[in-house]
């Protein structure tokens, strides 16, 4: 690459920046439920304390996970559009079971940044960006035959 890191930055889109954003600030928030539950756990407040562990190192890798697909979006790589979609799909799923509950001020909040995310990443200059051969109508595939 001839432009370095100051040409990926000037051609990033302010929606990948945000949807990166969101899909970290996602990831936080599940390390920080995770410590939580580990917190809790160790200091033997737990309803089950062989079910708290697996559950932290789970919920800790699932936001080490979310922290790395922030990352892949943020520099530019095709493959993480694919894992953020998802991500939203589970956040509204969430939110519904959050709803139900009467849980409204979380569900609320969640279900905003999960539908933002989802435009953002969905955004026609996030395509464009990421799918630069895609956007202009020709695909890789017409072009390999």
């Amino acid at each position: 690459m001839a432009g370095g890191y100051s040409e990926i930055v000037f051609r990033r889109p302010l929606t990948i920046a945000l949807a990166a954003l969101i899909e970290a600030l996602l990831g936080l928030g599940l390390a920080v439920g995770g410590i939580y539950v580990l917190a809790i756990t160790l200091l033997g407040r737990g309803a089950d304390g062989s079910f708290g562990l697996p559950l932290v190192v789970f919920v800790l890798g699932g936001a080490a996970a979310l922290g790395y697909v922030a990352w892949g979006l943020f520099t530019l790589h095709d493959w993480a559009r694919t894992p953020v979609v998802l991500t939203q799909i589970f956040a509204l799923v969430t939110t519904y079971y959050l709803w139900t509950s009467e849980q409204y001020a979380a569900a609320l909040g969640l279900g905003a940044l999960a539908v933002a995310a989802l435009a953002l990443v969905l955004a026609p200059s996030t395509t464009a960006t990421l799918f630069p051969d895609e956007a202009g109508g020709a695909s890789r595939r017409s072009r390999q035959g």
